[in-house]
This record gives structure tokens, sequence and C-alpha cells, in this order.
């Protein structure tokens, strides 16, 4: 197992693994409805069972070499996580996301999470192109994206449904070279 400092302030990110099964139902559990506002994961994860077979299925994806997901920490608590939801090494593109309960919401870990992976997409795996997809009324997300240094594609008018109601969806993504020089700059 590896952990990755995500700063001075103690906090990591760590494989999600399934064997954490229980401890990421009972975080999801703490922001059910913080996270479920926008992501459907709260409406997936809903029991051990469940909370076992979604990260089996990022288990796949990552021996697949397809996708993968991370947890955050903060003082030895899980308390959010990133994922490359896609990646196809092949085409070189990567869909990358979030979630965070609200305790650890203002602190920046979600952008610091997202950069180590973005980092780790390109220039271990190839990655060209790197997508974020938010809800246009998830301005959090959007601020990510902001930070980030990424440019906005454009908006899937009422795209998907969540919780009986139709979506916009805004697609925001950094290309390689784009990445690259903004790291060299920061």
């Amino acid at each position: 197992m590896y952990a990755i400092s995500l700063g001075d302030d103690g906090a990591e990110l760590r494989p999600l693994e399934p064997w954490r099964a229980g401890e990421f139902l009972a975080h999801i559990d703490r922001a059910r409805e913080f996270i479920g506002r926008h992501v459907p994961l709260a409406d997936v994860v809903t029991d051990l069972e469940s909370s076992r077979f979604y990260l089996r299925s990022y288990a796949e994806k990552a021996a697949a070499d397809t996708g993968r997901m991370e947890g955050i920490w903060t003082d030895g608590k899980l308390v959010g996580g990133v994922v490359l939801r896609t990646m196809d090494v092949e085409r070189g593109t990567a869909e990358v996301g979030c979630w965070l309960e609200p305790s650890a919401v203002g602190r920046g870990l979600v952008t610091r999470a997202v950069r180590v992976l973005i980092d780790w997409a390109v220039e271990q795996r190839g990655i060209h192109r790197v997508e974020w997809l938010a809800s246009s009324a998830n301005e959090a997300s959007i601020a990510v994206a902001r930070r980030l240094g990424m440019t906005k594609d454009g908006v899937l008018r009422e795209s998907y449904p969540h919780r009986g109601k139709r979506h916009d969806l805004e697609v925001w993504s950094v290309l390689a070279p784009e990445w690259r020089a903004r790291r060299q700059t920061s």
C-alpha cells in the first residue's frame, strides 16, 4: 500500500480498495445528502454489498488499466475521493471526477488530489486529454476545474437525469501540453 502526501496538513491520497468497503460505506453515510446533490455515487453505494461491488469495479478498472480510484484521508479518516472514471490509454483520453464530505470542504483537498491523478495520467500513462464533467449547478466542482486550469468546452443541455430532474452537464478539459506548461509556471 502507498500513501501520497497532499501537503503539510497531513492529508493523504491512498488506494480505495474493496477491503475498505465498510470504511467507504461509513464515509458515504456521513455525507450521503451532501454528495448526492450532484453525484450519483450516494445513490449507488447504499449498503455493504453495494460498497464492495463499487470498489471492486474500480479495482477491476485499475487492473485493466481503464480507470482507478483513490481516497482522500485526513487525520486517518476517509473524507473523499478522486477517480479516473474512464481511461483509454490507446486514444489518450480520460475523465477525472471527485467527491468530498462536508467536514473536508474548503481546504483544497480535491484540487491537490486531482493534480496528483492528472500528473500520473499524463506522465505515466501518456494521456493527452483529461476531461472534467460537472453539473452546471455544481459550482464547487466547476471552481475546481477552473483552479486546475481547464478550459470549458461546452454545455450538454439536460444531458442526464439525477433524482428526478434533468441536469445540464458542463464539459471541461485540459490537454497534456497545457498541463505541463501550467506545472512549469506554478
